[in-house]
């Protein structure tokens, strides 16, 4: 019997999981590489950062999924290079030998260089920093309930501002503008008149990936939520206390989450030719290069072929591209020289901005929603993608519950210090 070709997958996402899926029901041999041993639903992180959802909700062991696939393994490693001459991927737990590797590592916040504002504000793509955002948060309303004599430590401590907005900005502001709604109701001392929440925007508009109507939409629930939105508005420092922007103005606050961008985790820049935003560019059939046995897919790559610019950095695009790179990677197990290009299908765009509002554009559904509908199709679409019955029952009763109630169980602080 002919040895199992070694597949090796960079990353545990949406692109990840779905491509080991696909190999597990072949005569392969797969690898999981991953920093954690749990895939995450980035989409919904803010959802636990504004203590709506509980971790386990947005997080499933990668192990459950492959439970009755003896030929999948998971490699608790963080990656580091790869070897292309003697075909190992290299990593800060030992070299992982493939036949085909597959990069799927995802991408990490870009602060575009300001290391002030890398160092002092709070990023938004892994579970920690979601779960130190909701510490962060619900500190802040203790601390400026013990202080009530200082008015500019308690405007600093009440001022929350995001930075970026794309839907993660646009999901985070209406989010604790809502979370503020809850807190009014707790502390019978605090002034919520000097509370405040910012969302801020280089471009003029938030949500570019909408139509126009949808964007001005947005920006009206936001501004009826208490959120105050200021476009053609750009950040160049913060020091923890303050943050400066580009026309001078200083904004006295003690929270900044950063939504602005991101890039490429950064050893995928060393695999191939590589964008300002550190992902690697891959040819029409996703290969890296001029090298036939490693692909990439989703965040990491760089996919302009017959685009404008390349390929978002949204679930559909790393789903539907690992689709292709198990194809292509089968068709050269079996010896055939065609590979098959790929071609992304835009299966429209969607963001919330709070409890029973969302915007949905150009889905097989409708053009456009907004509104209730919006929100429901939007609640839809994202618990078909969350992973396990639990995860679908649970948040499914957690969002029912809040859209009457408002209520948000998860306002437990897991540390002691803000």
């Amino acid at each position: 019997m002919a040895e199992r070709k070694r597949i090796v997958i960079v990353g545990a996402g949406f692109g990840g999981v779905k491509l080991a899926k696909l190999f597990a029901k072949e005569n392969v041999q797969v690898t999981i590489v991953d920093r954690n041993n749990f895939h995450l639903f980035q989409p919904l992180l803010y959802q636990v950062s504004t203590a709506v959802l509980a971790t386990d909700e947005i997080a499933y062991p990668i192990r459950s999924f492959f439970r009755d696939r003896k030929n999948v393994d998971l490699c608790m490693a963080r990656a580091e290079g790869v070897d292309k001459n003697r075909k190992v991927l290299l990593t800060d737990q030992g070299e992982i030998p493939y036949d085909y590797l597959v990069l799927a590592a995802g991408a990490t916040t870009n602060f575009f260089g300001m290391k002030n504002v890398e160092a002092h504000s709070f990023g938004m793509k892994t579970l920690q920093e979601a779960i130190q955002i909701r510490n962060h948060v619900l500190h802040m309303f203790e601390r400026a309930n013990m202080c009530p004599h200082d008015a500019e430590a308690q405007k600093r401590m009440m001022t929350f501002v995001v930075v970026g907005g794309g839907p993660t900005g646009v999901e985070e502001s209406g989010a604790i503008s809502e979370l503020i709604d809850v807190m009014k109701k707790e502390f019978h001392d605090l002034d919520f008149n000097g509370i405040h929440v910012k969302l801020i925007e280089a471009m003029d508009c938030v949500l570019p990936m909408v139509a126009p109507n949808l964007r001005e939409y947005t920006v009206k629930v936001l501004q009826r939520k208490g959120v105050d939105v200021m476009l053609n508005t750009q950040v160049v420092d913060y020091d923890g206390n303050d943050l400066k922007l580009k026309d001078g103005t200083t904004i006295p606050t003690n929270t900044v989450i950063w939504a602005a961008g991101v890039k490429a985790v950064p050893f995928i820049a060393t695999c191939g030719e590589a964008d300002r935003a550190g992902r690697v560019i891959v040819n029409e059939k996703l290969q890296i290069g001029d090298s036939d046995s490693i692909f990439a897919i989703g965040d990491c790559a760089n996919f302009q072929h017959g685009t404008e610019r390349p390929l978002p950095t949204v679930a559909p695009v790393a789903t539907q591209q690992a689709q292709v790179a198990y194809e292509n990677i089968m068709r050269l197990i079996r010896g055939e020289r065609e590979l098959k290009d790929f071609h992304y299908k835009d299966l429209g765009s969607m963001a919330t901005i709070g409890r029973g509002e969302a915007v949905v554009d150009k889905t097989s559904m409708n053009p456009q929603l907004t509104g209730f509908i919006a929100w429901c199709a939007w609640m839809f679409v994202h618990l078909l993608r969350l992973a396990g019955a639990h995860a679908n029952f649970t948040v499914a009763l957690k969002w029912t519950w809040n859209l009457f109630s408002g209520t948000r169980l998860g306002r437990i602080i897991t540390n002691t210090k803000a």
